[in-house]
């Protein structure tokens, strides 16, 4: 792993539709795994930069994606490292 993630937590939104939708788990599994992988996914030019500052300083690493039915999560990892979130773009 390339950048330290600390605990894992999802909003209640994002579980709840993992638990009643197996296509959408597995769209945040693969989300979550090629955010693992440095791969931020739908990010401007800005914020790719800002990410890979980010690996080499303390500062917050941010993730987006997209299914292919338009459904958007976002991945975001605390300056510390003490937690990473999955999360619904409203939630945030």
């Amino acid at each position: 792993m390339k950048f330290k993630i600390g605990e894992i937590v999802a909003t209640s939104g994002v579980v709840d539709k993992m638990v009643h939708d197996r296509a959408f788990g597995d769209f945040v599994s693969k989300s979550f795994n090629r955010y693992i992988d440095c791969d931020w996914g739908e990010l401007d030019e800005l914020d790719l930069k800002s990410n890979t500052e980010a690996l080499n300083k303390q500062e917050r690493i941010f993730g987006a994606y997209t299914n292919d039915k338009g459904e958007k999560i976002w991945i975001i990892t605390e300056w510390d490292r003490s937690v990473t979130t999955i999360l619904f773009p409203h939630e945030y």
